[in-house]
């Protein structure tokens, strides 16, 4: 077995102390450039490569930053995950993925979670309990909600303005003229399609619309495509159908055109929610209202690094402004 080379043996090389060892491969900019090189033609004659598990012990953290996601068949989060990452691996952090089943609580999940002692804990497209999410406090372990937030908790949250973007979709379905209108819900409990039904909801009610049609989906594809169907095979079928998700919006669309024979937007308009990249296709044109992932990752990350540095600061909401892109399954309004 050839010998374990440690940092020691590189500091006897270089003719400097362990403690400079390892500054150069934390904090190298604190050792002069002399000793810097010294240590690193040292390290790689020798073949060293600094311990990671060791450099967390000693700094108690261990630079792994956990990421928990649930729908990962829904192209919205494998798209966030992707943004995460890349950050991430700019601020030279680790990253551990735990997944759970779509109705699955990360409650059930969480004490694997807790033993791999992460930096913090993002957790996207899943549900967490107030209770959970205060246990994770109790272990010194942030939690930074995405897209997603739980009253009275201790947890920071990041969102869209789900209800602001309800409203601006209400607003555009009545200006251009649309009056039997449609709403395709996601996950009851999922406080995105809370809030977007709402303003939906609200606004249409504020500009005197009485009644509107109403399915139950979960934000897959496959709800969407047969909530659609259901809508659309009505004798009073809607002229626009508004969906909690593009996931379910694209199956509505394929709905509307394979399974009853209407057209896009002449007979009916689909509008959706989070502008995932199949939302732009030629083949599907969705105007949606967009999530502004990047801005909201960014500030997801920024609420992180508060909250590791100031554990005892209060939780935070951040919401982020969604932005109306339109293209071409709405009538009446060209992009």
């Amino acid at each position: 077995m050839p010998k374990h080379v440690t940092s020691i043996d590189v500091a006897q090389l270089a003719g400097v102390s362990q403690s400079t060892v390892s500054r150069v491969f934390t904090d190298m900019d604190s050792v002069s450039p002399d000793k810097r090189q010294r240590v690193l033609e040292a390290a790689h004659e020798l073949g060293y490569v600094p311990n990671a598990i060791a450099r967390s012990l000693t700094m108690k953290r261990t630079n792994i930053i956990g990421i928990v996601m649930a729908n990962l068949t829904s192209p919205f989060y494998p798209y966030v995950l992707e943004k995460f990452l890349q950050h991430f691996y700019q601020m030279d952090k680790q990253t551990l993925l735990f997944t759970a089943a779509p109705d699955q609580d990360i409650d059930d999940i969480m004490p694997h979670i807790l033993q791999h002692r992460v930096d913090a804990l993002i957790i996207t497209s899943a549900k967490l309990s107030t209770a959970m999410a205060d246990e994770c406090l109790r272990y010194g372990i942030p939690v930074i909600l995405f897209n997603r937030y739980i009253l009275d908790s201790n947890a920071n949250a990041v969102c869209t303005d789900n209800v602001e973007g309800g409203r601006v979709v209400a607003n555009l379905l009545l200006d251009t003229g649309h009056q039997r209108i449609a709403y395709i819900a996601g996950q009851p409990n999922a406080s995105t399609n809370t809030d977007r039904e709402k303003g939906f909801s609200d606004r249409l009610r504020e500009r005197g619309v009485k009644e509107w049609l109403r399915e139950e989906g979960d934000f897959f594809y496959q709800s969407g495509y047969d909530a659609a169907v259901r809508l659309l095979s009505r004798p009073d079928r809607p002229d626009a159908i508004f969906c909690a998700s593009d996931n379910m919006a694209l199956g509505a669309i394929d709905a509307a055109r394979y399974g009853v024979g209407l057209h896009i937007p002449q007979d009916v308009s689909i509008i959706g929610f989070d502008d995932i990249p199949m939302a732009a296709w030629p083949s599907y044109r969705l105007t949606t209202m967009a999530q502004q992932v990047d801005v909201m990752v960014a500030e997801t990350i920024d609420l992180m690094l508060r909250k590791i540095e100031e554990p005892d600061s209060k939780p935070a909401l951040r919401l982020v402004p969604g932005r109306l892109t339109i293209r071409g399954s709405v009538r009446g309004i060209q992009p």
